[in-house]
């Protein structure tokens, strides 16, 4: 399926989805705990359905009912009576792959679609291999599928890289607390996307768990035991970026509900890139809201997105209206993602008009004078279809757009809301 995407201004009022990355974590805190969790406002996208077959697959008993699910866990893991397919999502895979040395003597499989089957496992495998625990790629060459030996995680030192995807130190936290013994974690190299760090960190001390942060090394206790608890998933700013780049760009005024200001969430850094830009931003944080007021002209402005990858396709959107260069850097880890994401932003930007110098770890984009109409490809990635889908909101002719069914990942409603909102997005079978 394609969309097509021209001119439109946006103007109204959206709730926006709730966070991918808490349901996943809320999702496997509540199936390790000893007990029931109600768990209310769960983002319910193909990823985090891959989490909740997983979590089902070693035990824990879960019924959904709208967007809420109680879910009955155990502090023991069994061993899945068939393959972990964990689809499209990383976060899954990744932390299942952890979670897998913890059933009994027995091996686990866990694979997943095309694209994440290319998306790299060697540093995970690497660092489970140092705590004890027998784990390869089946093709030998660190990519899904992958094979886990069960019987359990010893525990003690252990290294791993920090400059590629946060989510093997996301997927040792949640393991370690279930360790022989204590485990410590020193993350060597730039770590990246810190803040999902923080995150994982944030559900694990809600659930019960203790984890020592000082900076770049982590200390686990062995043999923790998870605490049933009622969560509520708060709105996601990554999905939010993109309705807040949308009203930006389209000179519009957006207002966007459901958003929690006191957990943290990477993303949430685009209200700062949008005031530096100029965009006008009211932020109500007992509400729950930011309103975003779109200008004729962009600023200029450089930004490392180390910390937060995920904005890099919102943000590139924004050099459409811009009066002078944006630079993004810092997110050399982007490429590793559903897709290379800097090399297609830049081979798709480039069919707009916009001018785009590629870089090892991110992109400079200037604006066209004119946007010019232009047929896209999405790479089969959801948040690249976002980009370009926005994009095409300050054309004056249809742009097309592949990859409609991508949106199914992050942020299912995505067209519905932006057409909720004025904009002009027809589908096209």
């Amino acid at each position: 399926m394609t969309l097509s995407s021209k001119k439109s201004i946006l103007k109204g009022a959206v709730r926006i989805p709730s966070s991918k990355s808490y349901t996943h974590r809320a999702l496997i805190a509540a199936s390790l705990s000893d007990g029931n969790s109600k768990l209310d406002n769960l983002l319910l996208s193909s990823d985090t359905l891959a989490t909740v077959d997983a979590c089902i697959a070693f035990g824990s008993q879960i019924k959904i009912t709208g967007n809420s699910a109680n879910v009955s866990g155990s502090s023991s893991i069994k061993l899945p009576q068939n393959i972990i397919n964990a689809n499209n999502s990383g976060t899954t895979i990744r932390i299942m792959t952890a979670l897998s040395s913890l059933c009994p003597d027995g091996y686990v499989v866990l694979t997943g679609d095309e694209s994440l089957r290319n998306r790299p496992m060697e540093p995970l495998l690497d660092a489970l291999n140092q705590l004890g625990v027998m784990c390869w790629s089946t093709r030998l060459n660190g990519t899904p599928p992958i094979i886990v030996k069960g019987g359990g995680l010893n525990g003690g030192s252990v290294e791993i890289p920090g400059n590629i995807s946060s989510q093997f130190i996301t997927a040792i936290l949640i393991a370690s607390t279930k360790s022989k013994r204590d485990v410590k974690l020193d993350v060597t190299g730039m770590l990246v996307s810190r803040p999902y760090i923080d995150s994982t960190i944030h559900i694990l001390d809600l659930f019960g768990c203790n984890v020592i942060s000082n900076n770049d090394q982590f200390i686990i206790p062995s043999n923790q035991n998870f605490t049933p608890t009622n969560f509520t998933v708060p709105g996601d700013f990554s999905s939010a970026s993109f309705i807040m780049a949308a009203a930006a760009i389209t000179n519009g005024t957006v207002k966007i509900e459901g958003l929690d200001f006191n957990m943290p969430q990477a993303d949430m850094r685009m209200i700062d890139i949008l005031l530096e830009l100029g965009v006008g931003v009211e932020i109500n944080k007992l509400e729950g809201s930011v309103t975003i007021n779109g200008v004729d002209s962009l600023g200029s402005g450089d930004f490392n997105l180390s910390d937060s990858p995920d904005l890099l396709p919102a943000v590139a959107t924004l050099a459409s209206k811009t009066s002078g260069e944006i630079s993004i850097h810092g997110v050399r880890h982007a490429r590793f993602k559903e897709t290379d994401r800097i090399s297609a932003l830049a081979n798709e930007f480039k069919k707009a008009g916009i001018i785009v110098v590629e870089s090892d770890d991110g992109l400079r984009l200037s604006p066209p004078s004119n946007l010019k109409p232009f047929k896209a490809d999405s790479h089969l990635d959801h948040r690249i279809f976002m980009a370009l889908s926005v994009l095409g909101l300050v054309s004056d002719s249809k742009c097309i757009i592949s990859g409609n069914e991508t949106i199914s990942v992050s942020y299912p409603s995505f067209i519905s809301d932006i057409q909720s909102l004025g904009g002009s997005f027809e589908v096209i079978n």
